[in-house]
Protein backbone atom coordinates (compact mmCIF):
# COMPACT_ATOMS: atom_id res chain seq x y z
CA UNK A 1 0.00 0.00 0.00
CA UNK A 2 1.29 3.45 -0.93
CA UNK A 3 0.22 6.50 1.08
CA UNK A 4 0.50 10.16 0.11
CA UNK A 5 1.39 12.60 2.90
CA UNK A 6 0.86 16.37 2.69
CA UNK A 7 3.35 18.03 5.00
CA UNK A 8 4.20 21.47 6.40
CA UNK A 9 7.08 22.59 8.57
CA UNK A 10 9.04 25.50 9.99
CA UNK A 11 12.57 24.70 8.90
CA UNK A 12 14.32 26.98 11.39
CA UNK A 13 15.55 24.25 13.72
CA UNK A 14 15.93 21.46 11.17
CA UNK A 15 19.11 20.56 9.29
CA UNK A 16 17.09 20.16 6.14
CA UNK A 17 14.73 17.43 4.97
CA UNK A 18 17.04 14.43 4.51
CA UNK A 19 17.78 12.07 7.37
CA UNK A 20 21.32 12.55 8.75
CA UNK A 21 23.05 10.76 11.63
CA UNK A 22 22.84 12.65 14.94
CA UNK A 23 21.15 15.65 13.33
CA UNK A 24 17.52 16.76 13.62
CA UNK A 25 15.87 16.62 10.19
CA UNK A 26 12.28 16.70 8.94
CA UNK A 27 12.51 13.21 7.49
CA UNK A 28 13.99 11.82 10.68
CA UNK A 29 11.31 13.44 12.85
CA UNK A 30 8.43 12.14 10.74
CA UNK A 31 9.82 8.66 10.23
CA UNK A 32 10.38 8.39 13.97
CA UNK A 33 6.74 9.29 14.63
CA UNK A 34 5.52 6.84 11.97
CA UNK A 35 7.64 4.05 13.42
CA UNK A 36 5.95 4.48 16.80
CA UNK A 37 2.55 4.07 15.14
CA UNK A 38 3.01 1.41 12.46
CA UNK A 39 6.34 -0.20 13.37
CA UNK A 40 8.98 -1.41 10.97
CA UNK A 41 11.35 1.08 9.37
CA UNK A 42 9.18 3.65 7.52
CA UNK A 43 10.97 5.48 4.71
CA UNK A 44 9.53 8.59 3.12
CA UNK A 45 10.12 9.60 -0.50
CA UNK A 46 9.72 13.37 -0.88
CA UNK A 47 8.86 15.67 -3.77
CA UNK A 48 11.74 18.04 -3.05
CA UNK A 49 14.53 17.87 -0.49
CA UNK A 50 14.74 21.24 1.24
CA UNK A 51 17.96 22.63 2.73
CA UNK A 52 18.59 23.57 6.34
CA UNK A 53 16.37 26.46 7.42
CA UNK A 54 13.96 26.22 4.47
CA UNK A 55 10.26 25.98 5.29
CA UNK A 56 7.37 24.19 3.60
CA UNK A 57 3.62 24.70 3.47
CA UNK A 58 2.97 22.29 0.58
CA UNK A 59 5.54 19.50 0.78
CA UNK A 60 4.46 16.06 -0.50
CA UNK A 61 5.87 12.63 0.29
CA UNK A 62 4.87 9.01 -0.14
CA UNK A 63 5.25 5.98 2.10
CA UNK A 64 5.00 2.29 1.20
CA UNK A 65 3.52 -0.01 3.87
CA UNK A 66 4.03 -3.75 4.18
CA UNK A 67 1.29 -6.11 5.41
CA UNK A 68 2.36 -5.87 9.04
CA UNK A 69 2.31 -2.06 8.97
CA UNK A 70 -1.10 -2.05 7.28
CA UNK A 71 -2.58 -4.04 10.17
CA UNK A 72 -1.30 -1.39 12.60
CA UNK A 73 -3.00 1.51 10.88
CA UNK A 74 -5.34 3.37 13.27
CA UNK A 75 -8.93 2.19 12.80
CA UNK A 76 -12.24 3.25 14.27
CA UNK A 77 -13.94 0.62 16.38
CA UNK A 78 -16.72 -0.22 13.91
CA UNK A 79 -15.12 0.84 10.69
CA UNK A 80 -12.51 -1.28 8.92
CA UNK A 81 -12.50 0.83 5.76
CA UNK A 82 -8.93 1.00 4.48
CA UNK A 83 -9.19 4.53 3.13
CA UNK A 84 -10.59 5.75 6.43
CA UNK A 85 -7.73 4.12 8.30
CA UNK A 86 -5.21 5.82 6.05
CA UNK A 87 -6.90 9.20 6.54
CA UNK A 88 -6.77 8.70 10.32
CA UNK A 89 -3.01 8.20 10.21
CA UNK A 90 -2.37 11.96 9.90
CA UNK A 91 -4.13 12.58 13.21
CA UNK A 92 -2.11 9.87 14.92
CA UNK A 93 1.14 11.38 13.64
CA UNK A 94 0.11 14.81 14.91
CA UNK A 95 -0.62 13.26 18.28
CA UNK A 96 2.83 11.71 18.48
CA UNK A 97 4.49 14.99 17.43
CA UNK A 98 2.77 16.75 20.34
CA UNK A 99 1.40 20.24 20.88
CA UNK A 100 2.84 23.09 18.76
CA UNK A 101 5.33 21.01 16.74
CA UNK A 102 7.43 22.64 14.01
CA UNK A 103 6.42 19.91 11.55
CA UNK A 104 2.99 18.43 10.85
CA UNK A 105 1.23 16.03 8.51
CA UNK A 106 -1.85 17.82 7.25
CA UNK A 107 -3.37 14.92 5.32
CA UNK A 108 -2.74 11.26 4.57
CA UNK A 109 -4.52 9.53 1.70
CA UNK A 110 -4.31 6.43 -0.45
CA UNK A 111 -1.99 7.24 -3.33
CA UNK A 112 -3.44 6.76 -6.83
CA UNK A 113 -1.93 3.97 -8.89
CA UNK A 114 1.43 5.03 -10.33
CA UNK A 115 1.91 7.93 -7.91
CA UNK A 116 5.49 8.79 -6.95
CA UNK A 117 5.91 11.93 -4.83
CA UNK A 118 9.24 12.74 -6.44
CA UNK A 119 9.13 11.45 -10.00
CA UNK A 120 5.46 12.07 -10.80
CA UNK A 121 5.72 15.76 -9.99
CA UNK A 122 5.53 18.12 -12.98
CA UNK A 123 6.46 21.31 -11.13
CA UNK A 124 7.34 22.80 -7.75
CA UNK A 125 6.43 26.28 -6.52
CA UNK A 126 8.41 28.29 -3.98
CA UNK A 127 7.81 31.67 -2.40
CA UNK A 128 10.41 33.97 -0.87
CA UNK A 129 9.75 36.78 1.64
CA UNK A 130 12.12 39.72 1.77
CA UNK A 131 12.01 42.86 3.92
CA UNK A 132 13.92 45.98 2.87
CA UNK A 133 14.45 49.50 4.23
CA UNK A 134 10.85 50.41 3.40
CA UNK A 135 9.37 47.49 5.36
CA UNK A 136 8.41 47.78 9.01
CA UNK A 137 10.18 45.07 10.99
CA UNK A 138 7.78 42.48 12.41
CA UNK A 139 9.41 40.25 15.04
CA UNK A 140 6.62 37.70 14.61
CA UNK A 141 7.83 37.08 11.05
CA UNK A 142 11.56 37.00 11.78
CA UNK A 143 11.90 33.24 11.17
CA UNK A 144 10.32 33.39 7.70
CA UNK A 145 11.55 36.70 6.29
CA UNK A 146 15.03 37.70 5.13
CA UNK A 147 16.06 41.33 5.65
CA UNK A 148 18.28 43.58 3.53
CA UNK A 149 19.21 47.10 4.63
CA UNK A 150 18.73 48.91 1.33
CA UNK A 151 15.52 50.07 -0.35
CA UNK A 152 14.68 47.80 -3.28
CA UNK A 153 13.13 48.66 -6.65
CA UNK A 154 10.52 45.89 -6.87
CA UNK A 155 9.48 46.84 -10.42
CA UNK A 156 13.05 46.37 -11.66
CA UNK A 157 13.28 43.08 -9.78
CA UNK A 158 10.06 41.85 -11.36
CA UNK A 159 11.26 42.83 -14.82
CA UNK A 160 14.56 40.99 -14.29
CA UNK A 161 12.75 37.90 -13.03
CA UNK A 162 10.61 37.78 -16.14
CA UNK A 163 13.73 37.74 -18.35
CA UNK A 164 14.82 34.42 -16.84
CA UNK A 165 11.69 32.40 -17.64
CA UNK A 166 12.06 29.45 -20.01
CA UNK A 167 14.15 26.35 -20.64
CA UNK A 168 17.79 27.19 -19.94
CA UNK A 169 20.99 26.01 -18.33
CA UNK A 170 20.92 27.61 -14.86
CA UNK A 171 24.45 26.58 -13.84
CA UNK A 172 25.20 30.18 -12.83
CA UNK A 173 22.33 30.02 -10.35
CA UNK A 174 23.01 26.56 -8.92
CA UNK A 175 25.48 25.07 -6.49
CA UNK A 176 27.39 22.50 -8.51
CA UNK A 177 26.79 18.83 -7.79
CA UNK A 178 28.68 16.05 -9.53
CA UNK A 179 26.66 14.19 -12.20
CA UNK A 180 23.69 16.55 -11.84
CA UNK A 181 22.20 18.52 -14.70
CA UNK A 182 21.54 22.24 -14.29
CA UNK A 183 19.09 22.51 -17.20
CA UNK A 184 15.66 23.50 -15.92
CA UNK A 185 12.42 25.02 -17.20
CA UNK A 186 11.56 28.11 -15.17
CA UNK A 187 7.79 28.43 -15.60
CA UNK A 188 7.07 31.50 -13.45
CA UNK A 189 9.18 34.09 -11.66
CA UNK A 190 7.74 37.37 -10.43
CA UNK A 191 7.98 39.85 -7.56
CA UNK A 192 5.44 42.06 -5.80
CA UNK A 193 5.28 44.07 -2.59
CA UNK A 194 2.53 42.94 -0.24
CA UNK A 195 0.22 45.13 1.85
CA UNK A 196 2.60 44.72 4.80
CA UNK A 197 5.49 46.10 2.73
CA UNK A 198 7.26 42.73 2.43
CA UNK A 199 8.54 41.80 -1.03
CA UNK A 200 7.36 38.36 -2.14
CA UNK A 201 8.76 36.24 -4.96
CA UNK A 202 6.76 33.54 -6.71
CA UNK A 203 9.03 30.97 -8.40
CA UNK A 204 7.76 27.87 -10.24
CA UNK A 205 9.79 25.36 -12.28
CA UNK A 206 9.68 21.76 -13.40
CA UNK A 207 12.46 21.15 -10.88
CA UNK A 208 15.17 23.09 -9.07
CA UNK A 209 18.86 22.41 -8.66
CA UNK A 210 20.70 23.02 -5.40
CA UNK A 211 20.32 26.62 -4.07
CA UNK A 212 18.69 27.72 -7.34
CA UNK A 213 15.79 29.70 -5.88
CA UNK A 214 17.95 31.57 -3.39
CA UNK A 215 20.49 32.37 -6.11
CA UNK A 216 17.75 33.67 -8.41
CA UNK A 217 16.48 35.81 -5.54
CA UNK A 218 20.00 37.13 -4.92
CA UNK A 219 20.35 38.18 -8.55
CA UNK A 220 17.11 40.13 -8.46
CA UNK A 221 18.11 41.78 -5.18
CA UNK A 222 21.27 42.99 -6.93
CA UNK A 223 19.01 44.49 -9.61
CA UNK A 224 16.72 46.02 -6.99
CA UNK A 225 19.71 47.67 -5.32
CA UNK A 226 20.99 49.00 -8.64
CA UNK A 227 24.25 47.03 -8.51
CA UNK A 228 23.54 45.27 -11.82
CA UNK A 229 21.21 46.03 -14.72
CA UNK A 230 17.98 44.19 -15.50
CA UNK A 231 19.45 42.41 -18.53
CA UNK A 232 22.57 41.39 -16.61
CA UNK A 233 20.67 38.50 -15.02
CA UNK A 234 20.37 36.93 -18.48
CA UNK A 235 24.02 37.59 -19.33
CA UNK A 236 25.05 35.89 -16.08
CA UNK A 237 22.84 32.91 -16.85
CA UNK A 238 24.13 32.52 -20.38
CA UNK A 239 27.76 32.88 -19.27
CA UNK A 240 27.11 30.09 -16.74
CA UNK A 241 29.29 31.88 -14.18
CA UNK A 242 28.42 33.58 -10.92
CA UNK A 243 29.66 37.07 -10.19
CA UNK A 244 30.41 38.67 -6.78
CA UNK A 245 27.50 41.14 -7.12
CA UNK A 246 24.92 38.33 -6.82
CA UNK A 247 24.66 36.27 -3.67
CA UNK A 248 22.69 33.26 -2.50
CA UNK A 249 20.26 34.68 0.04
CA UNK A 250 19.44 33.16 3.42
CA UNK A 251 17.22 30.09 3.72
CA UNK A 252 14.85 31.69 6.24
CA UNK A 253 12.76 33.50 3.62
CA UNK A 254 12.17 30.44 1.44
CA UNK A 255 9.03 28.27 1.51
CA UNK A 256 8.14 25.25 -0.62
CA UNK A 257 4.56 26.25 -1.27
CA UNK A 258 3.12 23.70 -3.70
CA UNK A 259 3.90 20.62 -5.80
CA UNK A 260 1.99 19.97 -9.02
CA UNK A 261 1.04 16.54 -10.38
CA UNK A 262 -0.70 15.42 -13.59
CA UNK A 263 -4.07 13.67 -13.75
CA UNK A 264 -4.14 10.28 -12.02
CA UNK A 265 -4.04 8.33 -15.28
CA UNK A 266 -0.78 10.09 -16.24
CA UNK A 267 1.09 9.63 -12.96
CA UNK A 268 2.92 6.42 -13.86
CA UNK A 269 3.96 7.68 -17.30
CA UNK A 270 5.26 10.91 -15.81
CA UNK A 271 7.28 9.02 -13.19
CA UNK A 272 8.84 6.78 -15.86
CA UNK A 273 9.64 9.77 -18.07
CA UNK A 274 11.35 11.60 -15.20
CA UNK A 275 13.41 8.57 -14.18
CA UNK A 276 14.54 7.99 -17.77
CA UNK A 277 15.54 11.63 -18.15
CA UNK A 278 17.50 11.55 -14.91
CA UNK A 279 19.32 8.38 -16.00
CA UNK A 280 20.12 9.95 -19.37
CA UNK A 281 21.46 13.12 -17.72
CA UNK A 282 23.71 11.11 -15.39
CA UNK A 283 24.98 8.97 -18.28
CA UNK A 284 25.91 12.09 -20.22
CA UNK A 285 27.79 13.66 -17.32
Amino acid sequence: MRIRLDIAYDGTHFRGWARQPRLRTVQGELEGALERIIGGSPRLVVAGRTDAGVHASGQVAHLDLDDAQITRLPRRRRDNDEGDAVAALAGRVRGVLGAYPDVTVRRTSLAPEGFDARFSAVWRRYSYRLADAETDYDPLDRSRTTTVRSALDVEAMDAAAGRLIGLHDFAAYCKAREEATTIRTLLEYDWHRGDDGVLVANVRADAFCHSMVRALVGACVAVGEGRIAIDDVVAIRDARMRIPETKVLAARGLVLAEVGYPADDLLAARAEQTRNRRDADESAS
